[in-house]
């Protein structure tokens, strides 16, 4: 059982996610993962940033084979929500024709930036391209979006840990925690 933390940040409202059970479903999809491109020549991890940052780390450790990791930085937010306009503000490095890709984002809300980003990549032809989250709001969905590889689907709350932030705060956090903005107030 998880010791009672106390929470760094007057907006947390309680832990959703326990750091066990974080650990314990990447390590199931590092374990797919291994499983599914255990004939692939070349598989690259193709994080969103900064989100996907731990996320990324704890899952290439699980994955047992010879895989690359490169990063695109996206912008779709507006503080809190989605803008529905996904700019790249930085680009991948690798050449992806030809290779089995796997697309790694922190969450998915609306879909747009998934579906962007993924758009563009098929336009540079991959051998292969798949998506993988760690969390998802399918409430929240505005466009069609198919999740290869899911960590967890979750209710429409605002999060934060595990590499999601509220302002740049709470990327930290081992666990994930919905927040409350007004208990912050007073």
């Amino acid at each position: 059982m998880e010791t009672q933390r106390h929470f760094p940040y007057s907006f947390i409202d309680r832990v959703i996610i326990s750091e066990a059970d974080i650990k314990t479903r990447v390590k199931a999809l590092g374990d797919t993962i291994t499983q599914d491109y255990q004939n692939s020549e070349r598989l690259l991890l193709l994080g969103l940033l900064r989100g996907s940052v731990v996320f990324i780390t704890d899952l290439m450790r699980e994955i047992r084979r010879d895989i690359t990791m490169d990063f695109m930085s996206v912008s779709s937010y507006n503080k809190s929500e989605s803008s529905g306009f996904v700019r790249i503000d930085s680009d991948h490095k690798t050449n992806i024709r030809g290779w089995d890709v796997i697309l790694i984002d922190d969450i998915v809300d609306s879909g747009y930036t998934i579906r962007t980003v993924r758009k563009l990549l098929l336009d540079r032809e991959p051998r292969s391209l798949k998506v993988c989250t760690l969390l998802d709001k399918p409430e929240r969905h505005k466009v069609d979006i198919d999740i290869d590889y899911l960590g967890f689907s979750i209710p429409d709350y605002f999060v934060v840990g595990y590499g999601l932030d509220y302002e740049e705060k709470g990327r930290n956090l081992p666990y994930i925690a919905s927040i409350n903005l007004k208990k912050g107030e007073g």
